[in-house]
């Protein structure tokens, strides 16, 4: 109680307890920065460095990238009789279709299976993830459009130009024989060539006629050195025979000489 009334008392005289005053180091801020002026603003702005733009746009340099995205089923099947008409034939040719018919395609398609030269289609796309990692990968430039390709297991180039020949909504680009690569020229001059069995044979031909000519030339120096024995024998023969038959007359004259 007493306590509580000396404080009534000190409040009611009007005394207050004691109050600190703290100064604070951080001052008000007065000053503000001053505007730049317009005339300078726009100098700044005229002479500002803006960097050239490059020649070729960045879009066009980088290449994008693309998602590799994993073949279908059905890619897989065609890229395997691709893979298997490229393994079982020697003759493979291509040739770009000119919007040629059914009915068209269809006799020719007859014609070329009577000498077994069979006509396969194939998408662009196929083709070309198959042939980039082979060694057929210089053919790439002919699969453009439409293609045609006409395989045989068998070269049977004569019997494929004379077929075409008449066929003019197709056009041989190139062809690939015995995995050796022919323009449209080099298949031409490849029909031009003789048959196996006459190549064979010429080849057979050379062969016996240089050994007959090595067999003439081994044998020339022996005949010779015979033939010059022989005559060489046959003058020392006929040399000692002449002696004889001069010394027999000798002796025959001689003879008559003492009988007389």
């Amino acid at each position: 109680m007493a306590a509580v009334s000396g404080r009534l008392l000190l409040s009611s005289r009007g005394w207050f307890p004691f109050q600190f005053f703290v100064r604070h180091g951080s001052k008000a801020v007065t000053r503000h920065r001053k505007p730049m002026h317009i005339l300078r603003q726009k100098l700044l702005a005229v002479t500002e460095y803006i960097p050239p733009k490059p020649a070729i746009p960045e879009r066009c340099i980088r290449p994008r990238q693309q998602e590799v995205q994993e073949p279908s089923t059905l890619e897989k099947l065609i890229r395997r009789d691709v893979e298997m008409a490229f393994r079982e034939n020697k003759m493979i040719a291509v040739f770009q279709n000119n919007s040629i018919n059914s009915e068209e395609l269809r006799l020719l398609r007859h014609r070329l299976l009577k000498h077994n030269i069979r006509m396969k289609f194939f998408p662009n796309q196929v083709l070309r993830s198959y042939l980039t990692d082979t060694k057929y990968k210089n053919l790439l430039p002919l699969f453009i459009g439409h293609n045609i390709i006409i395989v045989s297991k068998e070269p049977k180039t004569k019997e494929l130009l004379q077929i075409v020949r008449s066929t003019t909504q197709i056009t041989l680009l190139g062809a690939c024989i015995e995995n050796a690569l022919f323009s449209r020229q080099g298949v031409v001059k490849y029909s031009r060539l003789p048959g196996l069995q006459v190549i064979r044979g010429e080849v057979v031909s050379g062969l016996t006629q240089m050994t007959s000519q090595t067999y003439q030339l081994l044998n020339n120096g022996p005949v010779l050195l015979t033939t010059l024995l022989e005559q060489y024998l046959k003058q020392q023969s006929e040399a000692a025979t002449g002696q004889e038959d001069s010394t027999k007359v000798e002796l025959k004259e001689a003879e008559r000489s003492q009988g007389s």
